[in-house]
């Protein structure tokens, strides 16, 4: 399998790059929304921090990545019950797939050669303790972006259908991308990502130089390239570790949630799920820092991200971008 492109070498790009890890922190936060041109690392920056991340211990035979066999669902028919570690999952969703593909169905093959009614899991299944890429995510299907959120919400996918009642794990780490120019998503499915950002091509020479030098050395030097920033991978994995452990017991200060209702409420934000996406993500800021207490610093840092894409105003336009986002938490939090 071709070693990923390391996470650390990835050339700017800070904010996307942070909203992933924080996601790899605490992916309660519900996934991010990559908008930008094209080549810009977007699918690079997921494969690299799911790399990155420490591999999860597994049924062998599971086809939901369960932990344990207690967990495994009881449609699974087990061969190996052996435990075994295996990379965090990138499952891609490609833009032709199917409903039954995206959740399983009925095994159609053993139903006729046996006679036998079977689940045959989809890629929710294989992303379970994962994460789900979708690129070109404004091009997909509403129903089949309807059903991701739903699922990616709940942590749980259920089948109902041709005699079959199946519930499995579906926990992951959604992850969509797209250009803005080719169509947007529908309000109310922006906000159901926890985190936006926006991506641009550089325009420093300099920039675009070094992104050059390390794809060049990545291709032609991979054995010293990789130990340099195979080391720096490490240094962010023990970090984010770190963070996940400080999560529970970092503090809010009573203030910090009054800060947060202002917030949505200057920038017009629909709905409560822009405040508690909001508190989640601070939270992980603050642990992945080191910090033991939440500050208004930390909602500085992350409310363009949490908050820009949920604004009643297209998202995508000047108005809606997040230079706009972080005005008005500048205001706020004067």
């Amino acid at each position: 399998m071709k070693t990923p492109f390391p996470f650390s070498a990835i050339v700017g790009q800070t904010e996307m790059k942070q909203a992933m890890i924080l996601t790899a922190v605490d992916p309660g936060i519900g996934g991010v929304l990559v908008f930008g041109d094209r080549g810009t690392g977007k699918s690079t920056a997921v494969r690299a921090l799911a790399a990155l991340l420490p591999p999860i211990t597994m049924v062998e035979s599971c086809p939901v990545n369960a932990a344990t066999v207690a967990e495994c669902p009881d449609w699974a028919e087990l061969g190996s019950k052996k435990r075994v570690k295996r990379p965090t999952p990138v499952i891609d969703l490609p833009l032709g797939a199917t409903e039954d593909r995206v959740v399983g169905a009925l095994d159609i093959e053993r139903a006729l050669t046996r006679g036998e009614k079977a689940f045959e899991p989809g890629l929710l299944a294989r992303a379970n303790r994962g994460y789900l890429y979708i690129d070109e995510v404004n091009l997909l299907e509403d129903h089949i972006v309807d059903l991701l959120l739903d699922v990616a919400q709940s942590g749980e996918n259920v089948v109902e259908r041709e005699g079959l009642s199946i519930r499995h794990a579906a926990r992951f780490v959604l992850v969509g991308s797209g250009n803005p120019e080719e169509g947007e998503l529908r309000p109310q499915l922006l906000d159901r990502f926890g985190l936006s950002v926006e991506v641009r091509s550089p325009d420093d020479v300099a920039e675009r130089v070094e992104v050059i030098k390390r794809r060049d050395a990545f291709e032609s030097d991979f054995d010293a390239f990789m130990t340099h920033h195979g080391a720096e991978d490490a240094k962010v994995r023990d970090t984010i570790l770190k963070a996940r452990k400080r999560l529970p017991r970092i503090k809010t200060p009573e203030d910090i949630l009054t800060d947060c209702a202002a917030l949505c409420i200057a920038l017009g934000s629909d709905g409560l799920r822009g405040e508690l996406t909001l508190l989640r993500t601070a939270r992980a800021l603050a642990a992945y820092q080191g910090d033991r207490t939440l500050s208004r610093a930390h909602l500085r840092a992350i409310a363009p991200s949490a908050l820009s894409h949920r604004l009643r105003r297209d998202p995508l336009d000047e108005a809606g971008s997040g230079a706009r986002v972080a005005r008005i938490v500048d205001e706020v939090l004067a």
